[in-house]
């Protein structure tokens, strides 16, 4: 398959897209990170998803050093191409760096 659609995405100034990653199984939004065109690329090409580090300004394979990889199962852009939606498989049930399943365990009293 042909990665012309990477062309058509709208990444920001630094060359960025956000990317949300959602268990692909139950649905939990596990994580959002930043993805550059390399990082796409790598993501198709592997079945790994890889992320660009705006902290630390590299490419980065997420559960390299952790184990906790996510295998790309499925992967989407939004109706304005400026966001991806990658499902996965979470290799060891962790998302986040503090350990949780998901980055998104603080709940908002509302």
């Amino acid at each position: 398959m042909s990665n012309n659609w990477m062309e058509t995405l709208k990444y920001n100034e630094q060359g960025l897209i956000p990317a949300i990653a959602q268990d692909y199984q139950d649905g939990t939004v596990l994580m959002v990170a930043w993805m550059n065109r390399q990082a796409l690329e790598l993501t198709v090409s592997t079945g790994e998803i890889h992320y660009w580090s705006r902290s630390r300004q590299e490419l980065w394979h997420k559960g390299a050093t952790s184990g906790h990889i996510q295998k790309l199962k499925k992967l989407y852009y939004d109706c304005d191409r400026d966001v991806i939606l990658v499902k996965i498989e979470q290799i060891g049930d962790v998302a986040c760096h503090t350990g949780a399943r998901s980055c998104f365990f603080t709940e908002v009293p509302i």
